[in-house]
């Protein structure tokens, strides 16, 4: 072949041709399809083959049991191994073997009438196959079954000769269990496998007669699968390659949660998950602690907020929603009292019993200095601000220590990042919210606030939304964060509402009270690749055998367990080359798009010019 390329290049440079292209090179060598996915080289042996680097060995099947299963083959299929089925089903015509049926019945009905004539004991056997073929028979004369020739052939691929041998102990082990013996095509390997490959050609012929019923327990679409009629795609199962296809709101509640450690392709899943959801009219929120979702946000037109102590967007944590058509003013009300306190908490480091009905009592007198009360109209209310909880609070006896903290939220450092009116609009398709800029002391406060903000907002309107919570451990810090992440994940089926907890740090979200019900409360749980030192809490958490155990420690990025109700696959997360620009956390891919649009306005500069 080498010869030939060279003479083919001296010739046409002898001619001062053009330089021969690779394709026209590769079409004069006459290559086609079989030359390219043909192995390098093809060994027949009477017991194998060696077809590579991989020894092949094929079998078939020799005989069923009287009675088949429904998903007789599921374990097969469903095994962590290489291997090729190949099943053909021959029809017979049902006048010929009407023909076989009557000889056959004779027989038998022949050999009933010599045992009771001789006085033998009856054979229930015997009387079990005579009724057996009876109704057979019957149901062949009425069209209500077929005869099919069947034939089930299987290739195995493995390394070695020794690790071939284990794996066929193992599928004979499982299928003679059920009595359905399997034999190597001895002599035959060629053309058993010739008789597998996908090419509808019967080379080998062992067949065994079935009939229409439990040819039905061959049909092969029988492992773990979450295929639906609707919903997005997670992934590709990687025990059958076929497609994770789920839709999380018609679950009992649409909340989910993500397991994996750093790298591991979490926020990938994630992103791809809300990148398809958006396109199935479903408004998504993020709660982003490390600006992973900005550059996302930009490339589908939503909106990306800066939460930090210097940022020009502002949240009011006093703004009150406006109740829906099932909810009272003096519900709302004492709702948002309750998780205001909760705040204060949160901000000033905790409350004694009585600092605590302090500023229960001063929450709600801060709001009656604005004329809110219970039977307030909310729709034309100006919220109060920090600052008017602050005056309240001077005003009160014993509340010296709380206005000693709360005053770097009103005139400290602090001052700018709460005690301003809202000027945040959250009326787009996809919204995120970045806390990255936020100093750590002050990362659970906002998380809070902001979370609090989009309930509001959530409880406003009712729309199919999806609020995912990034780095989520964030929030198990606190009890009181940590309790609102649950109350959101109990309470958000009734506004449509899903929500999606992403964490790395197993071990602290589940010490907390609140993690094991965030987890038994979210239908859809994803556990990618996990470190030894978290495994062993996974596993328990999620009561995985030991083989799962080892999958989640041995999976590449993107790799792991998906669980939806009470079914779970392994699942791989794939994304097409636009949704992967999109998405990608890469920061060398990131540079790469970012030096891309460089170079593009760059030339659309010059071509104004």
């Amino acid at each position: 072949m080498l010869d030939f390329f060279t003479k083919k290049q001296d010739s046409l440079q002898k001619e001062n041709t053009i330089p021969v292209l690779p394709q026209e090179l590769y079409s004069d060598t006459g290559l086609n399809l079989a030359d390219i996915i043909a192995p390098s080289a093809v060994k027949v042996n009477s017991k194998h083959l060696n077809l590579g680097e991989k020894v092949v060995r094929s079998f078939f099947v020799t005989s069923y049991p009287s009675v088949l299963t429904d998903n007789w083959l599921t374990p097969l299929i469903n095994l962590d191994k290489i291997f090729d089925i190949s099943i053909y089903i021959h029809p017979v015509d049902t006048a010929e073997i009407m023909k076989k049926f009557e000889k056959k019945v004779a027989e038998v009905q022949s050999q009933i009438s010599v045992r009771e004539e001789k006085g033998f004991v009856r054979d229930p056997m015997l009387e079990g196959a005579y009724r057996d073929l009876e109704d057979l028979r019957d149901r062949l004369q009425q069209a209500q079954e077929k005869m099919f020739d069947v034939g089930l052939y299987l290739s195995l691929y493995a390394d070695s000769e020794e690790e071939l041998g284990h794996i066929e102990a193992e599928i004979k082990s499982m299928l003679e269990s059920r009595l359905i013996y399997l034999r190597p095509a001895l002599f035959q390997q060629e053309t058993a496998f010739q008789s597998i490959l996908p090419l509808n050609d019967d080379k080998i012929e062992v067949t065994k007669k079935i009939n229409s019923e439990p040819l039905s327990s061959f049909f092969p679409f029988v492992s773990f699968d979450l295929t639906s009629d609707k919903g997005i795609l997670y992934g590709i199962n990687r025990h059958n390659s076929s497609l994770v296809l789920f839709d999380r709101f018609s679950l009992e509640n649409y909340n989910s949660l993500t397991f994996a450690k750093s790298g591991s392709g979490k926020s990938y899943a994630t992103k791809l998950e809300i990148l398809r959801s958006l396109m199935f009219d479903t408004d998504v929120i993020v709660i982003d602690p490390e600006r992973e979702y900005e550059s996302m946000a930009e490339a589908v037109g939503g909106r990306y907020f800066n939460i930090s102590l210097n940022s020009t967007h502002h949240i009011n944590p006093f703004d009150l929603p406006v109740p829906r058509e099932d909810e009272s003013p003096a519900d709302v009300l004492r709702s948002n009292v309750i998780l205001l306190v909760g705040l204060f908490r949160l901000m000033l480091g905790g409350l004694t019993s009585e600092e605590d009905a302090i500023v229960d009592r001063a929450i709600s007198e801060t709001y009656a200095l604005k004329d809110i009360t219970p039977d307030s109209d909310f729709t034309a209310i100006e919220p109060p601000l920090l600052s008017d909880f602050e005056m309240v609070l001077s005003g009160m006896e014993g509340a010296e220590s709380i206005l000693t903290r709360l005053t770097k939220y009103t005139r400290g450092s602090w001052a700018g990042f709460l005690n301003q009116p809202s000027n945040v609009d959250i009326n787009r398709k996809f919204i995120v919210f970045s806390v990255r800029d936020m100093e750590d002391d002050l990362k659970p406060v906002a998380m809070y606030i902001v979370m609090h903000f989009i309930w509001n907002a959530i409880r406003r309107t009712l729309r199919k939304r999806l609020l995912v919570v990034d780095e989520a451990w964030w929030m198990m810090k606190s009890e009181d964060t940590a309790s609102f992440l649950y109350a959101l994940a109990k309470r958000g089926r009734k506004y449509y509402l899903g929500v999606s907890t992403i964490t790395q740090d197993v071990n602290d979200f589940l010490k907390s009270p609140y993690g094991l019900p965030i987890m038994t409360n979210s239908s859809i749980q994803l556990l990618l690749k996990q470190s030894p030192t978290n495994i062993d809490a996974v596993q328990k958490a999620f009561n995985l055998t030991d083989e799962e155990k080892f999958l989640l420690l041995e999976s590449g990025v993107g790799e792991g367990i998906f669980f939806a109700g009470m079914k779970h696959v392994a699942i791989k997360t794939i994304a097409s080359y636009t949704e992967d620009q999109i998405i990608t956390s890469d920061p060398s891919q990131l540079l790469a798009i970012k030096k891309a649009k460089r170079e593009l306005s760059e030339a659309e500069d010059g071509g104004k010019a």
